[in-house]
């Protein structure tokens, strides 16, 4: 077998190196794409100064499961049903299989064909045409049954680099798929995480209505002692018909965040009015992987995807620059084809062909050339856009740790705040009840305490918030398995920047 490959591989070379050399008078006149060309480079994360912003501290990157660490059974089975049953899933996996689809038509092409027609035709011929008579001027009924094969031999690997492209789009298809279900997820817990707050200021509002309405039977026993007026019984009323608003603006917007997490789940709003109230715990401990900025370009997947849009158009490049040599086309044929019925299966009936087809461009007006300038075009256009993905790939996990840290600071000081405002408060209310202060001093009391429990319940809020955003900057448990270097590099946890990027920086030279 191997004897026969290399018989066959040397038999290709001769015949190419042959062909070269028959055609090599022709080339100089004929379209040529001298002069075009590209600088455009992939760029590494070494590029870039991340040292200080993304210190190494021995962390974990996210699991595929990221979102249990919040230790809610409803959420996780949320995520489940959004995965089964999503429209949005379901668009990318239609993408998804086009592409492949795509991608197995250019195999195809890269193949022999055979195929195989019958035709029956009554026709009259001309008496004064090619036809010589008997059948000149009369009507016959033509058999024809061909069998016929044909192989581009492509020996400059036009086909074989769109059998690439379409590789590497598909590649790219699966990558924006596996971005769409990280959007999804994180989109999903965040709505959740929403919903969790509004309940935590729901309870607050509650809370406060109690609150003022205990300083309201208090102003009112006041004014019967005369300590107070109707100004500070119809202030207390005010307030507490304030806070009562507040709880039913609350129970609307839990209704519609409900509808809004239906929503992405892809079932009808009915479905959220069976979501109950979320117990999200704190998260696990904050700490970014060693070697990441190396690492995630293969856990993102939009960087990946952006990545395999380079590979699809360097390999697009070559296509096109194949085109300005010439095609060498196999065909054969062989048949039967008579007059009549009674001698289409004789051997006399018999017909054949065989030969080479070669089309050699030599003056297309400039077609060609604006075509490789178009793939050079959209080649800078993915290289640029690549870059961009990792620039802000690389902002977005130094932004969300650095808002995770900057809110880890805000909650140690607003819960002090917290606990020192509901003291005062207390306190406040007693002496008020106790006729020692006046309804102002309560009043402003309770603002703050319900200020400082707001404050927390946010930051409690933006802190999970961040934490998802930065489980999803992180990649969200995606890793690169579409190269085998990569894939066992990550399962060594060990980064390869250079293998992650195209070696797209040849093609300009070629």
């Amino acid at each position: 077998m191997n004897i026969q490959s290399n018989t066959r591989r040397h038999a290709a070379r001769a015949l190419k190196t042959g062909v070269s050399a028959m055609f090599a008078a022709l080339l100089p006149a004929c379209v040529n794409y001298a002069g075009i060309h590209s600088d455009a480079k992939p760029a590494t994360p070494q590029q870039y100064a991340t040292q200080q912003s993304l210190p190494a501290e021995q962390g974990h990157w996210p699991a595929a499961g990221w979102a249990d660490q919040f230790g809610d059974a409803q959420l996780k089975a949320l995520i489940g049903e959004a995965l089964e049953r999503s429209p949005t899933l379901d668009e990318a996996r239609a993408r998804v299989a086009a592409a492949s689809a795509y991608s197995e038509a250019a195999k195809a092409s890269t193949m022999p064909r055979v195929d195989a027609s019958y035709t029956l035709m009554r026709q009259q011929f001309s008496g004064t045409a090619i036809v010589p008579p008997p059948y000149g001027g009369s009507w016959q009924t033509e058999n024809r049954g061909i069998l016929s094969a044909s192989y581009d031999l492509d020996l400059w690997g036009k086909k074989r680099e769109a059998l690439k492209v379409a590789i590497s789009q598909l590649q790219a298809g699966q990558a924006d798929a596996a971005f769409v279900t990280l959007t999804l997820t994180t989109s999903i817990a965040r709505a959740y995480n929403q919903l969790a707050q509004l309940y935590a200021l729901r309870d607050i509002a509650q809370d406060e209505i109690t609150q003022r309405e205990q300083i309201d039977r208090i102003t009112a026993g006041r004014i019967a002692t005369g300590l107070d007026t109707e100004v500070e019984r119809k202030t207390a009323q005010a307030n507490l018909a304030t806070s009562r608003a507040t709880l039913k603006s609350l129970d609307g917007k839990i209704l519609t965040t409900r509808y809004q997490i239906a929503a992405l789940l892809g079932a009808g709003p009915d479905r959220g009015l069976l979501i109950t109230r979320p117990a999200l715990g704190v998260g696990d401990e904050v700490r970014l992987p060693d070697n990441l900025p190396a690492d995630l370009v293969s856990r993102r997947p939009d960087i990946v995807a952006a990545r395999w849009r380079v590979d699809a158009l360097t390999h697009g490049v070559k296509e096109a620059k194949a085109e300005f040599y010439p095609d060498i086309n196999l065909s054969a044929m062989i048949g039967l084809d008579a007059f009549g019925f009674g001698r289409f299966l004789t051997a006399a009936s018999r017909t054949a062909s065989v030969g080479p087809a070669i089309h050699l461009p030599i003056f297309d007006a400039g077609e060609l050339r604006a075509q490789l300038k178009g793939r050079y075009a959209d080649f800078d256009y993915a290289v640029a856009a690549y870059n961009q993905t990792l620039v802000t790939a690389l902002s977005e996990v130094a932004t969300q740790l650095a808002n995770v840290r900057s809110t880890d600071e805000q909650l140690v000081d607003a819960r002090t705040a917290q606990e020192a405002a509901r003291q005062a408060n207390t306190l406040a209310l007693t002496q008020y009840k106790a006729g020692l202060t006046n309804q102002l001093t309560v009043l402003n009391a309770d603002v703050n305490a319900l200020a400082a429990d707001q404050a927390v319940a946010n930051l409690d809020m933006a802190r999970r918030d961040q934490q998802i955003a930065l489980a999803s900057a992180l990649g969200g448990g995606f890793v690169d398995t579409s190269n085998p270097d990569r894939r066992a590099a990550a399962r060594a946890g060990e980064g390869n920047a250079s293998a992650a990027v195209p070696a797209a920086s040849a093609v300009a030279s070629r």
